[in-house]
């Protein structure tokens, strides 16, 4: 049996859309994030401190899905004024437009190699386009509601799509038939994802559960129960052996898939958590809400010793013959608090969050005594002040053995960084603001000149 991993921790913390985060995805080199919102924009966060987001203005509604190309030279939205588009992620905000479906698009994804687009619609379509020329190929039309999420299989052969009409579906791309369709009684799936072997997909569905399908038995192999909202998005880690899902419930969650059972609980958005992503590498996962908030975590997975199955080099030591056929793991499983995550401290725009985001990990022990005690400490824990790193660095260091006067030290330095991050990030929003005023008097400017020169002509 696999020792547990380290726990996740918070690292960066975003706010800038003026609305809620729709999607979210990484870079293939970790140096950028591209999110999407209900304030139609784009946003390009640029992971280096002293860069500036982006923000890319073009769609005239909603943005509801982004990804970036596997070169990351490029970035696909998809948006509910029924285009996709593609930028380039630079300050040039260069992009092409092309009318996709004739109601909303909800999905665009990439194939493997770069060349497609896959899209899927409110007008009931799933369809395919290339990349250069934004070149039209054909559609698949089988589904009888919306169709939320369709995806390209890793090896490019496959399509999965999920719709509001209850069923998943997978494709094949070059003969674009039906193979087989999977039924979701009691809700619909949201999003769906191929699993990096390519040889079965998980679904997040309305019904706030997540299943876990062998495509080529057509068997599910997994059910989760260990969310009490709608579950937005998920997502697997590259190497294979974890889930990570999120939820209407405001938190998201980490399935361990190879012992069948929840791993962690993550707390930190305010509010319906409605997408997430890992990079490439597994090391970060990104997550966007409802709270116009978007967090960078960092996985460490890697961290734990002799936890080889993780690692994405050991993307093999995951099979599907691993996996618990039709696990369940519930909310009211024993659960104890083992860390609180670092706070966010890194704000480009928009105002300052007290967000208190922490880590719950799934409890070995079975002991009820510390489900309790984790649920108290946990109610204390949510709203913490700004400076509670500062109160877990201080019981780090005295229960390390760390002498009192380095720890003071160390205290004092911390607390210090806390009001120089705090200065910076009053700064930044006094500068948006100013940014903001004189957006505004040159507005006012030019209308007054609009004004002036219709009064002359008259």
């Amino acid at each position: 049996m696999t020792s547990a991993p380290s726990d996740p921790t918070l690292e960066r913390h975003f706010k800038g859309h003026r609305d809620t985060v729709t999607t979210v995805d990484l870079s293939c080199n970790m140096k950028q994030i591209a999110t999407g919102s209900m304030d139609s924009c784009v946003m390009i966060w640029n992971m280096k401190p002293q860069m500036r987001a982006y923000r890319f203005d073009g769609h005239k509604d909603a943005v509801l899905s982004v990804q970036f190309s596997p070169s990351g030279h490029l970035v696909a939205s998809a948006s509910r004024d029924k285009t996709v588009r593609l930028w380039v992620p630079s300050m040039k905000a260069e992009s092409t437009s092309f009318k996709a479906h004739t109601a909303t698009v909800r999905s665009v994804n990439f194939s493997g190699d770069g060349q497609n687009l896959v899209t899927a619609s409110d007008d009931k379509t799933i369809k395919v386009w290339t990349v250069h020329r934004q070149k039209f190929l054909f559609s698949l039309n089988q589904h009888i509601n919306w169709v939320r999420c369709a995806k390209f299989s890793p090896d490019d052969r496959l399509i999965v799509s999920s719709s509001d009409d209850k069923t998943i579906k997978l494709w094949d791309k070059n003969s674009r038939e039906c193979i087989h369709s999977f039924y979701e009684h009691a809700g619909y799936a949201n999003h769906v994802d191929f699993h990096p072997s390519g040889t079965c997909i998980a679904a997040a569905s309305t019904d706030n559960s997540v299943k876990v399908w062998d495509i080529r038995s057509h068997k599910m192999l997994q059910h989760y129960q260990v969310h009490s909202g709608v579950v937005n998005s998920l997502f697997f880690h590259p190497a294979g052996n974890f889930l990570i899902t999120a939820s209407s419930d405001s938190t998201m969650k980490i399935l361990d898939l190879v012992e069948g059972k929840l791993l962690y609980t993550l707390h930190g958005h305010q509010g319906p958590v409605n997408c997430v992503a890992f990079s490439r590498t597994g090391e970060h996962f990104a997550s966007g809400g409802s709270d116009e908030q978007v967090m960078v975590w960092k996985s460490n997975f890697d961290c734990a010793e002799g936890n080889d199955g993780v690692r994405l080099q050991h993307k093999t030591a995951f099979s599907l013959q691993a996996l618990p056929a039709s696990s369940t793991a519930h909310p009211s499983h024993p659960s104890v608090l083992r860390s609180q995550a670092s706070e966010p401290t890194e704000h480009f725009t928009g105002q300052d969050s007290h967000t208190a985001a922490h880590t719950q990990s799934a409890s070995r022990s079975g002991s009820h005594s510390k489900a309790s005690s984790s649920s108290t400490h946990q109610t204390q824990t949510r709203g913490l002040p700004q400076h509670s790193s500062q109160v877990q660095a201080q019981s780090q260091f005295s229960d390390g053995g760390v002498p009192p006067g380095l720890a003071s030290t160390l205290e004092h330095i911390i607390g210090q960084l806390d009001i120089l991050t705090q200065t910076v990030s009053i700064l930044e929003q006094r500068l948006t603001l100013t940014e903001d005023k004189l957006k505004e008097c040159l507005e006012n400017q030019m209308e007054i000149g609009l004004h002036l020169q219709r009064r002359e002509e008259a």
